[in-house]
């Protein structure tokens, strides 16, 4: 995770300073209170905070998912084998017996019941045959059981990447509520008008990219794209106004990977789940030439946040629990963020 808890310790002395500065400092050093620009600095970097632990959510569960189905299969090959082995157990047992008492199928006192010459032999090579089946029985026997050991250890250590798993998606919920949390506490010692400075860069604006207005409601898209690119955008406008959802998928609510993906499947495209894969699924083109539909990347070597181009310098995304799904101009500050983007 990308922020430690040192990190958080800071920013709540940052928000302390809000709410005790007026208190504890006298009118000569009240400037020493943090700037607008500090404050959109910490603003910004809680928003990048609550992305990546989003995207470290989406990732952790798609493993622990991945590793609860596997682990159903295992256990579905477990039982078989269980079967198996309790099949092949009674040969096995058979001859267990046999050396036990000493007894050689194939030797003349086995043969004792025989009327003749001829049917000795027939009598020994039967005896033969069933001796040689016993021995393959026998490592039949002993290959699954080694197979069923191999797939209990296979199981044990799924099991155990499927907890991990789980308790890192649980870590960074709580996390990416601590951020949540602290940016509210921040924003909230602003006025209206520091606080629309201090989220200038993250918010969105559901009046951007040829759209109508917001609200809840659904926007339509009017911008420049055609085709696939359309259609996608027209979907992504539709579900501006809905509530970010913390590792949403739809309908009622989308992360920003869960949007991006639900979009693109309008038009036929199975796009993976997480920021993560989406940044592999398709070509890679830059700023200069990225087009409306394009998936927009941001943050770091392993992007956490992806937006729509919606054409006209607008994207079109859902960005954190803060605010709902709208869209956004590409600033600089953007600009300065961009990773890739990418044409499905």
């Amino acid at each position: 995770m990308s922020a430690s808890r040192g990190d958080r310790r800071r920013r709540t002395a940052v928000i302390a300073s809000f709410a005790l500065g007026a208190f504890l400092l006298p009118t000569a050093v009240a400037h020493a209170e943090p700037t607008a620009e500090e404050v959109q600095e910490e603003i910004e970097s809680l928003e990048e905070e609550f992305i990546e632990l989003n995207a470290t959510y989406n990732e952790a569960k798609e493993t622990y998912e991945a590793a609860e189905e596997k682990l159903e299969g295992i256990l579905a090959d477990i039982e078989t084998a269980e079967d198996k082995v309790e099949s092949l157990s009674t040969g096995v047992r058979t001859l267990a017996n046999t050396v036990y008492t000493g007894v050689d199928l194939t030797s003349p006192a086995q043969l004792i019941g025989a009327t003749g010459p001829e049917e000795a032999l027939e009598h020994q090579a039967d005896l033969a045959y069933l001796s040689d089946q016993h021995q393959e029985s026998l490592s039949q026997y002993v290959e699954e059981l080694d197979h069923l050991e191999t797939l209990r250890t296979e199981a044990e250590a799924t099991e155990e990447a499927a907890a991990d798993a789980l308790e890192e998606s649980e870590e960074a919920t709580e996390a990416a509520e601590e951020a949540i949390q602290e940016q509210e506490e921040l924003l909230s010692e602003l006025t209206a008008e520091e606080q629309a400075a201090a989220t200038e860069n993250v918010s969105s604006d559901d009046s951007g990219g040829g759209s109508g207005g917001g609200g809840g409601g659904g926007s339509s898209y009017t911008g420049p794209a055609s085709g696939n690119a359309q259609t996608v955008l027209n979907f992504a406008y539709e579900q501006i106004g809905k509530p970010y959802i913390w590792g949403g998928t739809g309908p009622n609510g989308y992360d920003c990977s869960g949007l991006t993906q639900a979009a693109w499947a309008q038009a036929g495209v199975n796009l993976p789940r997480t920021t993560f894969d989406q940044v592999n699924a398709g070509q890679r083109v830059s700023w200069e030439n990225k087009q409306p539909g394009d998936l927009l990347f941001f943050y770091g070597a392993s992007p956490s946040h992806v937006g729509l181009y919606a054409g006209d310098g607008v994207m079109v995304h859902a960005s954190t629990s803060s605010r709902p799904i709208g869209t956004v101009q590409l600033s600089d500050y953007y600009r300065s963020n961009f990773v890739t983007a990418v044409r499905p």
